[in-house]
């Protein structure tokens, strides 16, 4: 277990790595040089727009990839998105900008970031499923945290790059060249993520089906039909833990640059060691979903992010990299509380045969709702010289709608007698009236 899960998570950080370090180019260059004849508020929000591409890629590529994983085992959707998402990456590093090429430049990226969307968006299901479907039943939610932690280290990763580069660069340096430098990195990642990934098992519970001749012949008909009210309150509850990280990741990277005259490399540094604080956090989450149930977190999660909102965007305005720092790390806590146990939670409210498109497509649409629109609505709303307590609101009120969803939804966490029974094979079938929630 130890040695799938931390190929699961090495392979994850690698995809998020990639994924992530087009927002921070997003908050800090793109605009300008790709949309240079924009004014720098439209030239921010068109790079948004860009960034959310991605997002709106990604339950395609969860349809796409999903259907490979149960149809044609998990063990193939890990190797092919980290593939596809590698190639784009380091493609985006090789874009020439608009001085170059002209209305090119930004067409391409929009290209590059769809296929960066379609890999991730193939990435959770095949890495959280391979995970779960191996673990034992009580030890589930700690075991499947590990792919969970990989989106934390990939963000270290990425922003660690941009950071060592913006300290080590001029300003003219890192605009002309130094921002590639991350996005090429991605390929010497992938490779070793793809020969990690090579020796991995498939999972025990498809082999079975296999093996029963108990595969769905199209697994998104049946999704649609018997279980589109889980896949809609999934991504309905997973949507402010969405908007809660990319507020904090990547608009307030923004404002507190271009609004409040902070240096990136202060700002980039608060939100680093808030994510490290967010990710030492992730397995004692865990551990609380294993022992108290999942649902519990996820509706503790929203509270605590309905409730923190006002706060964040008081200590973000200050400018204070301590007082910022707190309000990232609050921020952080209450979206693990979460994101630490859906990589069990989703696969637990889909039976087998379709688990792999219902639990993907389930966390990837709540990418859309909460990591494509949040940036562009939060930029949109900031006005003035003041605090944008229009941020706070709408962050509240993503919480709230995101509660209900969650209250709506099944418990699915095993009895204890029930998970001493069970084998890994069968470890991550769904509770007992959950699989057609």
């Amino acid at each position: 277990m130890l040695r799938l899960a931390a190929a699961s998570l090495a392979g994850t950080a690698i995809e998020f790595y990639d994924f992530f370090v087009y927002g921070t180019a997003a908050a800090l260059v793109l605009g300008p040089l790709f949309f240079p004849s924009f004014s720098p508020l439209a030239g921010t929000l068109a790079a948004f727009g860009t960034f959310g591409v991605g997002f709106l890629a990604r339950p395609l590529g969860s349809m796409l990839f999903g259907h490979i994983g149960d149809r044609y085992g998990r063990r193939p959707v890990l190797v092919a998105s980290l593939l596809l998402t590698g190639v784009a990456t380091v493609a985006v590093g090789c874009v020439p900008t608009y001085a170059s090429i002209g209305i090119a430049a930004p067409v391409l990226l929009l290209v590059l970031r769809f296929l960066q969307g379609l890999g991730v968006g193939g990435e959770w299901g095949g890495a959280v499923l391979i995970t779960a479907e191996h673990a034992p039943a009580r030890r589930r939610v700690l075991w499947t945290s590990f792919p969970q932690f990989g989106p934390s280290v990939g963000f270290l990763l990425a922003n660690g790059v941009v950071l060592a580069l913006s300290a080590s660069l001029s300003d003219a340096q890192f605009r002309s060249w130094g921002w590639r430098v991350p996005f090429w990195a991605a390929g010497v990642l992938a490779l070793g993520g793809l020969l990690l990934r090579r020796a991995l098992a498939e999972s025990p519970r498809f082999e079975e089906l296999a093996a029963e001749g108990g595969r769905a012949r199209l697994p998104l008909a049946e999704v649609v039909r018997d279980h589109w009210r889980t896949v809609l309150l999934a991504a309905g509850g997973l949507t402010a833990g969405y908007a809660v990280f990319y507020t904090v990741s990547t608009w307030s990277l923004a404002y507190a640059t271009e609004e409040l005259g902070v240096s990136r490399t202060v700002v980039l540094a608060c939100i680093m060691a808030a994510v490290a604080v967010k990710a030492a956090f992730t397995p004692l989450a865990a551990l609380f979903g294993d022992r108290f149930g999942r649902k519990p977190m996820c509706l503790l999660g929203c509270a605590a992010s309905a409730l923190w909102a006002y706060p964040l965007i008081a200590l973000l305005h200050t400018g204070e990299p301590l007082l910022m720092f707190f309000g990232f790390v609050g921020a952080g806590m209450a979206f693990t509380s979460t994101f630490a146990v859906v990589a069990a939670y989703l696969p637990e409210l889909f039976e087998p045969r379709v688990r792999c498109t219902g639990a993907a497509v389930g966390y990837n649409l709540s990418g859309v709702f909460g990591g494509a629109l949040t940036p562009l609505v939060a930029t949109a709303v900031t006005s003035g010289g003041g605090p944008p307590w229009g941020v706070a609101a709408y962050l509240a009120g993503v919480a709230l709608l995101s509660l209900v969803c969650f209250a709506l939804l099944p418990e699915t966490r095993p009895a204890p007698a029930a998970a001493d029974r069970m084998t890994p094979a069968d470890a991550a079938d769904p509770a007992p009236g959950c699989s057609a929630a």
